[in-house]
């Protein structure tokens, strides 16, 4: 006797039960901090460009020196919130500087990020680069990702707000953002 596929176990709509409602995990620099005190402003769109209001983001990241966090040090580097009402959180954090890459190289300042959310059975990973940032095109990661798809890892700056910028992440669909397999 053989048995028909069945789709698997997704995350129900009970996932928002689970997210935290602290913002200060999102707040990752302190006054004293040195780099560019910046906000990043990611907003989650699902495949049909609705946007998601109960994904939760996590952040990982190097100092303005490109050091990522050891037991101590005055920046973490890590930051959790979950999307509002609009798909968006705001995180307070510092612009990374530019850490080794595993060829010898330096890769360009970068954010590394996780989504959860309702629907996927794991995390879902990418990161988030600086749109004009010089060092782009030397980024040994970027590199790998297609040309016409590298648009989708970078975050722009508000206009209106300089210290803002802006991440859109598309799950699915025509616009999806790149993700890696981590």
């Amino acid at each position: 006797m053989e048995l028909p596929l069945t789709p698997s176990q997704t995350i129900g709509p009970f996932f928002h039960l689970c997210l935290t409602t602290d913002n200060t995990a999102g707040c990752l620099r302190r006054s004293e901090l040195k780099g560019e005190h910046i906000e990043l402003d990611c907003r989650v769109f699902d495949g049909d460009g609705v946007v998601v209001d109960d994904a939760m983001i996590e952040l990982w990241q190097a100092d303005a020196d490109g050091v990522y966090a050891t037991e101590g040090a005055a920046f973490q580097g890590f930051g959790r919130l979950a999307t509002g009402d609009n798909g968006a959180c705001v995180f307070e954090t510092i612009k990374p500087g530019r850490v080794p890459a595993w060829n010898g190289t330096l890769q360009a300042p970068h954010i590394n990020v996780s989504i959860f959310a309702r629907g996927l059975l794991k995390r879902i990973a990418t990161r988030v680069y600086f749109a004009g940032e010089a060092s782009n095109d030397d980024d040994p990661v970027l590199a790998l990702v297609p040309q016409d798809r590298r648009g989708t890892l970078m975050a722009r700056r508000d206009s209106a707000n300089p210290a803002c910028w802006r991440f859109e992440i598309h799950l699915c669909g025509e616009r999806e953002t790149v993700f890696f397999d981590v």
